[in-house]
Parts: C-alpha cells; sequence; structure tokens
C-alpha cells in the first residue's frame, strides 16, 4: 500500500481541530516532504520519525515520500505528529496492517530511541475525540491527564514498538486508571487574621456569589493574609468545572492530575505584561485570566500595574471570556475569574491611618495620580470595595477571634447551592434579565437603592452590582427575597472610606 491515511487533532484554544495525517509513497529520488502549514517544531519530525522508525527495528522506506497534514489552511505545531506520521510510513510501507485506523487518532512525540514523550493539550484532544466517538492512542504520561475526560476512550503507550504491536494484534493498549485521590489542599485558616470583621465577611459574600472584590489599607493592615484564606472557604468545584479549568492548564503544560478538581489562584506581579495576563504570542496562549478560569486572580499592589495592563480586564470581566486575534490566528480562551485586588491608599501608604508615628507625608496631587491609575470604568466593575484599617495593637495581642475557614466555608457552601438551585449560575455572573426575574426589590430596598444612586453617582453597572450583591446577602442568610437590610450591607461595600 502506497497510501496510508491517520488521524491527530490541532490546537486551535480549547477547540481541538481534527488533522488528516496522509503519507504517500511513489518512486522517484529519496525524499521526506511535509505539506500542510506545518511550523518548525512540525518540519523537524522529519529526523526525529526517521531516527526511532530504525530504532525500532523497520525500515524506513528509500523512496520520494510526502506526508500532508490536511487541512492545509490550519496553522500545525508541535511535535504531537511525530507518531501519527510514524504510523502512517509504516502502514504506507506495508510493515503494519491499516485494519486498526479506522476510529482511531494518534498524538505523541517519538525519541530518537523510539520512546513516547507526552504533549500539552492532551485533555482538550480527548474531549474533541469523545465527541466523534473516536479512541486516542496518546504516551503514558499524557493519558493519565486525557483520561480525566470521562466520555473519551484513551489509550496509553510508552513505545512506538508498543503502537505497532497493538495495530497488529498481538498487544493492547491498556486504559489508564484515574487515581481518585487528590492531593487535599491546606490553605491558611481564616482564624488566623485578628480583627477585620468587616472585611472578613466581604471576603464570605465575595467567595459565596463569586464576585470581585478590592481592599485597600496602609501596609500590614492583613489585605494579603485575607486574599491567601480566600481559596479555604470557596464552594468545591463542578465536574465540569474542573475539567475546563484542567484542559487550559494542559495548553501550556501545567496540569497535575493529583490536583485535579482544585481552583487556581493566579498573582502574577505588577510587571507583568498585557500579554501576559490576558494571553497571546504567534501562537496565542492562554494568559492569566484564563489560566484562573474557574479560580482566582490576586492582583497585589494594583496601581503599582501598567494602567494599559489592568484596562485589558474590563471585557472579560464582563463577557467571561477573552477574544485573542493575531495576523494568522484567532482564538478564544474562557475567563470566567473572580478578581482580588490590593492596594494601598496613597503611594507611601498611610494616608487615612491612625499610627501617629507613620503620618502620610503624600500631597492631595500626589494622592490623586495615584489613585488615578485604577480607571472609573474598572473600579466601576468591581464588586465589593472595601477599606481593611490598622488593627489595633490590644486585638492584635488577644486570642484569635471570629470564624474559623471551615465554618465560614459551610456558609458559603450553603448559599452556592441555593444559586445552583434557583438558576444554575453564580450571581456574579446573572444577566440584566435574569437581575429582573431573580433580584426583585420591594419598595423600601428600591428607595434606597435610589437614593443611593442619586448620592454615590452610580451608574446602571453599579446598581445592577448592587443587586447582585445583595442577592448573594440574603442567600448566605437563607432568605427568599432580598429584604432592605441585605441592599443597605450590598451599597455600603460600594464606597471605601479613605
Amino acid at each position: 500500500m502506497s497510501l496510508a491515511i491517520t488521524y491527530s487533532r490541532a490546537l486551535s484554544g480549547l477547540h481541538a481541530e481534527l488533522v488528516t495525517v496522509e503519507v504517500h509513497l511513489a518512486n522517484g529520488l529519496p525524499a521526506f516532504n511535509l505539506v500542510g502549514l506545518a511550523d518548525t517544531e512540525v518540519r523537524e519530525s522529519r529526523d526525529r520519525v526517521r531516527a526511532a522508525i530504525q530504532t525500532a527495528g523497520f525500515e524506513f522506506p528509500v523512496r520520494k515520500l510526502t506526508v500532508n497534514l490536511a487541512p492545509a489552511e490550519f496553522p500545525k505545531e508541535s511535535g504531537r505528529f511525530d507518531l501519527p506520521i510514524a504510523i502512517g510510513i509504516l502502514v504506507a510501507s506495508g510493515q503494519l496492517p491499516a485494519a486498526r485506523l479506522k476510529g482511531v487518532e494518534f498524538a505523541g512525540e517519538l525519541g530518537l530511541n523510539g520512546d513516547l514523550r507526552p504533549v500539552r493539550g492532551a485533555l482538550a484532544m480527548a474531549l474533541a475525540a469523545a465527541r466523534t466517538g473516536n479512541t486516542l492512542v496518546l504516551p503514558e504520561a499524557s493519558a493519565q491527564e486525557a483520561s480525566r475526560a470521562k466520555s473519551a476512550t484513551v489509550l496509553a503507550a510508552k513505545t512506538l514498538l508498543e503502537v505497532a504491536a497493538y495495530m497488529t494484534g498481538r498487544h493492547e493498549l491498556p486504559t489508564p486508571l484515574i487515581d481518585t485521590d487528590a492531593e487535599v489542599m491546606v490553605y491558611p485558616d481564616l482564624l488566623d487574621v485578628k480583627g477585620q470583621s468587616q472585611a472578613k465577611r466581604a471576603l464570605e459574600i465575595a467567595a459565596a456569589g463569586r464576585h470581585s472584590l478590592l481592599m485597600m489599607g496602609p501596609p500590614g493592615t492583613g489585605k494579603s493574609m485575607l486574599a491567601q484564606r480566600l481559596p479555604g472557604i470557596l464552594p468545591p468545584m463542578s465536574e465540569n468545572e474542573a475539567t475546563e479549568s484542567a484542559a487550559i492548564l494542559s495548553l501550556v503544560g501545567k496540569f497535575k492530575a493529583e490536583l485535579f478538581g482544585q481552583r487556581q489562584v493566579r498573582s502574577p506581579h505588577h510587571t507583568a505584561s498585557a500579554v501576559a495576563l490576558v494571553g497571546g504570542g504567534s501562537d496565542p496562549r492562554p494568559g492569566e485570566i484564563s489560566l484562573a478560569h474557574h479560580g482566582v486572580l490576586f492582583l497585589d499592589e494594583l496601581p503599582e500595574f501598567d494602567r494599559r495592563v489592568l484596562e485589558v480586564l474590563r471585557e472579560p470581566m464582563e463577557s467571561r471570556v477573552i477574544h485573542i486575534s493575531r495576523a494568522t490566528r484567532q482564538v478564544t480562551y474562557p475567563s470566567n475569574f473572580m478578581l482580588v485586588a490590593a492596594m494601598n491608599p496613597c503611594p507611601d501608604g498611610y494616608f487615612g491611618s491612625n499610627i501617629a508615628a507613620r503620618p502620610c507625608r503624600c500631597t492631595p496631587d500626589q494622592i490623586s495620580r495615584y489613585r488615578s491609575k485604577i480607571s472609573g470604568p474598572l473600579l466601576d466593575r468591581i464588586d465589593l470595595q472595601i477599606t481593611v484599617p490598622t488593627v489595633a495593637t490590644e486585638s492584635l495581642r488577644a486570642a484569635a477571634d471570629g470564624e474559623s475557614s471551615a465554618t465560614v466555608r459551610v456558609r458559603v457552601i450553603a448559599a452556592a447551592e441555593r444559586q445552583q438551585q434557583r438558576q444554575k449560575k453564580a450571581n456574579a455572573d446573572l444577566s440584566s434579565t435574569e437581575l429582573d426575574v431573580h433580584c426583585s426589590l420591594d419598595e423600601h430596598g428600591s428607595n434606597l437603592l435610589q437614593q443611593a444612586a442619586t448620592r454615590l453617582g452610580l451608574s446602571a453597572r453599579a446598581q445592577h452590582r448592587i443587586l447582585r450583591v445583595a442577592r448573594t446577602i440574603s442567600d448566605l442568610a437563607g432568605a427568599e427575597r432580598i429584604s432592605l437590610a441585605h441592599v443597605a450591607e450590598a451599597v455600603g461595600y460600594r464606597r471605601m472610606d479613605t
């Protein structure tokens, strides 16, 4: 047989496009031609495949060899095509039968000794293969990752020889077993934070409704401590959320099977670029906001970020997706992240502080310039905005007060379950139409919100966010309707004191 066809997958964001690998042998001077918009990594497969086939004990055909990766207009990258190309060559040259090619996809990078090495994006490929009903053959390490797609049929192989034996029917490739004993993350306890009762309450509300949160206060008041304890009170991920998060991490090679189902907490440094935050590159990869999908994006020292970098957050905070366009590639990544940010009130950090020994020396103009680094439209999109004041020395020396993370998490989970039963999503994700259905106010609540909008100059977006927060507060209280007290508390989180 001089023509063989195998199948693989190419990644475009979270979508794994089916690639037909056509291998043709013809008479003529020996050559190995690779066509189909392949990048450098794919073109280099010619040498890897030749060496792997010969090392495995097969004969590399000394003929004119043409490999076409179709569709031709779709860019192909990485070494994932080594295995399907090698299998195609062996079938086309008659060294392997073609019977088992039907309904099977291959992906894997080959070592020169014929060993199979893991590839990124295995979970995304498995999800795509499952939708077509195909079986996916992967390197052992990648198969462990892909097996998280429960609807997919995944087979694991260590070497090219094992795959060849599978093709001849002399050896059956195993299905990787899923390790259900996930590593349990131990987060710092909320009980460690002394004082700051309002900040703890805001943290609980943010966790229950997946709301964004901004904390402003002098240095050393516990802003970072509070943010570090947020993951410990978040509700558990659903199976679908865990799979989506894992698939994105797989695209950049950061997936760890033992941490499946754990919410991601991303904390980029304030020197991060816009591309690092939203993603990009010639082959667009996900950025921090997508890696934090269904997790937390924590931005410490918020005004120290470049203003243009912060502005790129505005669209994904509303749409929950990020569209990345380059000259030859356009991809879309999900970015349903929970933004938590911390900042000082002024450049030296002590404006509004009650520490007599550290008075603020900033001029009003310096304070204005410092805070203006965070634009009004971005602030308008942050649900909870609180002040974290300095804790008195007596409170620091006293015994721990408040509640533990475990106690708070019970209430958060109960509130999250109410939201899922009522609207199948978190309160932070409610659309304007859904707000009319699930966040209706009585006359007293409507009057209070109208007064707050007038006095504080609240935009329509800010009023909608107050309604979402009030709905979460009522869920934490176990109330069916939003009361006046719930609206009043929600309004209080829209204005920082200092």
